[in-house]
Order: structure tokens, then C-alpha cells, then sequence
């Protein structure tokens, strides 16, 4: 089940691969999840000495914890193989290349983030991929 989605991501990026990692939450932030109430607008992965972590995530607070010092953007580690982690170190030093979240999902009873390998799209990229979309949309209405 998706709980939050960045579909400013699969239009600014071009996603090559996808990995899953598992997050470290507070009790409160998965709470608040669980009620989508949250946004991975601007938000991206970096790899710190060999650890993965998710910046500028937005997790509003939950409404009914009393929670007095909350920041609804701090730093979130991601639970990731150490294979994975030692892939994504390469993409690191592409200047080419980024790690973007792509979206938060409950599997079970855990919450996992999709994290993209993307590449930027151009100006003329993003027109292409508009009109393939509208193209798509005028094909389903149709039949």
C-alpha cells in the first residue's frame, strides 16, 4: 500500500534502477504515515560513510502525540544491504546521477522507501515524455 508518493520525481528524473530500503521512524512518524500525512517533495538520499540516509523528508507531526521539540524534516537513516550501499556508493561520484526517493510504501507491517537511480531530464526530454503521456490518455479514451 503506497502512503507517499513523489511523482515530481518521475518527471524531473529519468529512473534507471530502484532499490528498497527499510527507514528508522519514531513510533509517532509511523503513526502519522499510516494517515499519509507526509511528502518526499525536494527531498533525496545521500550516502554518508557507507550509510544511507533520507534528507529533507517531510513527516508532519502526528496530532495526537505530544511531542514538544518535533522536526518534521530531520535526517532519517535507511536500512539498506551492504551490496546495495556499495552500488549506490558509484552513483555518488557520477556527477550525472542522483538517489531520489520515489515513494514510501507499507509492506505488512513495515514501511519501506523506494530509492531511484535517476538522471536529470532535459527541457526537450520532458516535452517528449508529456506528449507520450497525453498520447496514452488519448488512446484509453478512445476504447
Amino acid at each position: 500500500m503506497q502512503l507517499v508518493d513523489n511523482r515530481r520525481a518521475r518527471f524531473e528524473y529519468e529512473i534507471t534502477e530502484k532499490y528498497v530500503a527499510g527507514i528508522v521512524l519514531a513510533g509517532h512518524e509511523v503513526k502519522s504515515l499510516r494517515l499519509k500525512q507526509g511528502s518526499l517533495a525536494g527531498s533525496f538520499v545521500q550516502i554518508i560513510d557507507g550509510e544511507a540516509f533520507l534528507l529533507n523528508a517531510l513527516i508532519s507531526p502526528y496530532k495526537f502525540a505530544t511531542i514538544p521539540d518535533y522536526e518534521p524534516q530531520r535526517t532519517r537513516k535507511l536500512l539498506m544491504r551492504k551490496s546495495e550501499l556499495l552500488a549506490l556508493q558509484t552513483v555518488k561520484q557520477d556527477k550525472h546521477r542522483t538517489l531520489v526517493p520515489l515513494a514510501i510504501n507499507l509492506e505488512g507491517n513495515r514501511i519501506k522507501v523506494i530509492v531511484g537511480v535517476a538522471k536529470a531530464r532535459q527541457k526537450a526530454d520532458k516535452r517528449e515524455y508529456l506528449k507520450k503521456r497525453a498520447e496514452v490518455r488519448d488512446q484509453r479514451a478512445m476504447q
